[in-house]
């Protein structure tokens, strides 16, 4: 090439890379991932030799296809320039030869080259009507029989339904994860429905935030008064309460709620829980002087909770023969003196079908369960052991010495089951091989997750519940322990006393002294607990970050990844939020070859601690140690990214004992976890805890947030703040009421 042919050359590539649009046909595709779409491909420009390399989300992109882009230009440091995607219009190739490229590109399962050419050779342009609609001809096809095409009849619908689907979203600013979602629930119907009633978006198992729903409702026509709008704005609310604790709402509360939301009447909104409820999407019901409106899965979750309990308690088995021999013989062969409500709550175990074990840190729990499991393994019985985090299971397994997981693994979640999502492998129909189930941290169990576990019970199992009452309750929607405690109508052993080994502790004393209202002991000068006094917000967070980042490992031994810092808020100088900024840049700075990648307010980084904070069903992971694959990643799971691929666009976490990769769309569902709210530490211990003692808003200021936090330490505690915090914390037991009827329905 002379040099004037080089210098069109160049003249026309900055032309090309000067502008935001691009059209032209698809030649290659580097890398497509199917769960969100991304893609990275190389397109040959119309009207020009350019092969160029075109980045973005793109579902189900094949080779072939016709695309307009409008983007801009980027320059990747491995990769050279590249055309980023941010809107696309694609049509299926026309021409028989880029047909033929599409289908043979491997896109379609069951398809490949020779396949591809007897398929356009038969139906030449017609091809794509006859997939989608005309299976029964590709079955003429040589070494085709009927249910081969079917299936890739099937997989053409499929792919084209969710592309559409994902293309009409994406104008919406709603992600493409929902397509999938969408089309696991409502198959082909998902396109059509979503138009005729876009409020299906913001159903649970579908997860769209209400607002944005709402927009491409009334963007598509519907009116604010709409019978359907307000019925969606009710079952919002119902849901949105859920997730702050509440089992129901009061009908008029709902109705308030819902009209100020909409900005329609309270009338309308009434109207509108009254069809809800003559529908069965809802259930209206008397709850004391209440007129209680449920969502038809927790009030089914509540009634079903309190018949099965109820049956349990009223049946209890045949006690053990020689049960305190049985008791004497293990206490004198573990070398354990047992106390004697330690015994009552071993001889309760072995003689009813359901119990509760409370007590606080010291009094012995981990000890009596040890007692327990060896008279039920005397007995012949079939143990297992469950807590609600994959944390808390490893602690038990640890304190018994027995098999332990989360209630999610025990029950293995399904997500064969069709339009439902997902389910639980074991229920009435298939339930757990155990005679008894052991469910340990049982503060933190919501109703839905105990309905389950209920369910899955056989008729003659027991049952053993044990958690600490003072805690902070579930997350999720009911308060199971405290309403169960309270009904009497459990057998129940409190345990009370603090064991010798126990009372040289300073955190379990602190723990017990603030449970009984009184400002715990903070002059320590050694031991497990300290108290590091600072006057205002700024200067604890600084303390805050020199305790992890040096002193501590400098002074105590421990390691930065032992130390867990706890906040009551996430907001403030001294929230979780700042807190997880500071402590980054103290741990984990930005480094040459350390990947990054910004998500809301967050630049994560390779080697951040981060927490998963919403229960996702369809994440799928791999276990570190063995062959076994699964699905679901829960809230409060902790874990460390080990790596960020700007390529591919997706983000590795390493959990306990699985590997979990996110695409980028969906690191909204993680933050930063150097600091985590007391709330989201329930159910975790800790090496050593940093705990802020800081003015925040007065409903977390509270004892039992207090408590919680102090019980998450298991070898020491170091509380940054004032003493008027602590002393705030302590007086105000005010605890916020959730509205639950199982209490009532226990009674």
């Amino acid at each position: 090439m002379d040099d004037f042919e080089q210098e069109l050359a160049k003249l026309d590539a900055e032309e090309l890379h000067s502008q935001n649009e691009l059209s032209g046909s698809v030649e290659s595709v580097i890398f497509h991932n199917e769960k969100n779409g991304y893609a990275v491909f190389r397109l040959a420009v119309d009207g020009g030799d350019d092969l160029v390399t075109i980045v973005g989300t793109l579902p189900y992109i094949c080779a072939g296809e016709n695309v307009w882009l409008e983007g801009s230009w980027t320059h990747h440091a491995s990769y050279g320039d590249q055309f980023k995607a941010e809107r696309a219009e694609r049509t299926l190739p026309a021409d028989t030869a880029s047909i033929m490229r599409y289908l043979a590109s491997g896109n379609l399962p069951g398809i490949g080259p020779a396949t591809a050419k007897r398929l356009v050779e038969k139906f030449g342009r017609d091809v794509f009507d006859v997939l989608e609609s005309s299976p029964e001809l590709v079955a003429e096809l040589p070494g085709m029989n009927q249910a081969k095409a079917e299936r890739l009849a099937e997989s053409f619908r499929r792919q084209t339904g969710i592309r559409r689907l994902m293309e009409q979203l994406l104008g919406y600013g709603i992600d493409p994860e929902v397509a999938l979602r969408l089309y696991r629930w409502y198959g082909s119907l998902a396109e059509d429905l979503i138009k005729q009633n876009p409020y299906i978006l913001s159903h649970e198992e579908v997860g769209v935030e209400f607002a944005r729903a709402d927009g491409m409702a009334l963007d598509l026509g519907f009116a604010e008064d709409s019978p359907m709008r307000i019925e969606a704005g009710v079952l919002y609310e119902l849901e949105h309460n859920s997730r702050n604790g509440h089992v129901y709402i009061p009908s008029d509360k709902l109705a308030a709620a819902t009209a100020e939301m909409l900005r329609v009447s309270t009338e309308l909104a009434g109207d509108a829980i009254d069809r809800l409820c003559e529908t069965g999407a809802a259930v209206c019901e008397k709850i004391g002087e209440e007129d209680a409106v449920y969502l038809a899965r927790l009030h089914r979750a509540e009634t079903d909770v309190a018949s099965r309990l109820r049956l349990m308690a009223m049946t209890p088995p045949d006690p053990p023969a020689h049960l305190e021999e049985m008791i004497e013989s293990i206490s004198e062969r573990e070398g354990v003196d047992y106390a004697p409500l330690q015994r009552e709550a071993i001889r309760v175990a072995a003689s009813e079908r359901v119990m509760l074990l409370t007590g606080g840190p010291g009094t012995g729990k981990s000890t009596s369960v040890r007692g327990m499991l060896s008279v039920f393994d005397r007995m012949g019985l079939e143990t297992r052991l469950a807590s609600p985090t994959g944390r808390a299971a490893k602690r038990l397994s640890e304190l018994t010495g027995r098999d332990a997981m989360t209630v999610h693994r025990l029950l293995e979640v399904d997500f064969s089951s069709g339009e439902a999502g997902f389910s639980f492998v074991h229920n009435a129909e298939n339930p757990l091989a155990a005679d008894v189930v052991v469910l340990d941290e049982c503060s933190m169990v919501d109703l839905g997750l105990f309905s389950a576990l209920l369910d899955a019970l056989r008729p003659e199992a027991r049952l053993i519940l044990v958690g600490d009452p003072d805690q902070l309750p579930s997350v999720g929607p009911g308060c199971v322990l405290g309403d169960l405690l309270s009904c009497g109508t459990i057998k129940t052993v409190r345990l009370t006393e603090i064991f010798r080994q126990a009372r040289s502790s300073n955190i379990v004393l602190a723990a017990h002294a603030v449970n009984r209202g009184e400002i715990p002991e903070l002059r320590h000068k050694s031991g497990d607990l300290f108290f590091v006094r600072r006057g205002d917000a700024v200067r604890t967070a600084e303390t805050v970050v020199d305790l992890c980042a040096r002193r501590l490992p400098a002074n105590m031994g421990f390691d930065p990844a032992q130390i867990q810092v706890l906040s009551p808020t996430r907001r403030g100088p001294a929230g979780t939020a700042e807190l997880n900024r500071l402590l980054q840049a103290a741990l984990n700075p930005p480094a040459e070859g350390k990947a990054e990648r910004r998500s809301g307010d967050f630049t994560f980084r390779t080697g951040d601690r981060v927490m998963h904070i919403q229960n996702n069903y369809d994440l799928q992971w791999r276990s570190t140690d063995s062959a076994e694959n699964g699905m679901g990643v829960f809230n409060g799971d902790v874990g460390i990214i080990v790596d960020i691929d700007t390529r591919a666009e997706t983000a590795t976490v390493r959990y306990d004992d699985r590997i979990v990769v996110y695409p980028f769309e969906l690191m909204e569902q993680l933050e930063p976890a150097y600091a985590v709210t007391v709330h989201k530490s329930q159910g975790s211990e800790y090496p050593a805890v940093v705990l802020v003692a800081s003015d925040a808003p007065p409903r977390l200021m509270t004892r039992p947030v207090f408590y919680t936090a102090i019980t998450r330490a298991q070898r020491l505690l170091v509380i940054v703040g004032s003493e008027a915090a602590v002393e705030t914390m302590v007086r105000n037991n005010r605890r916020r009421r959730r509205y639950s009827g199982l209490r009532a329905r226990m009674l």
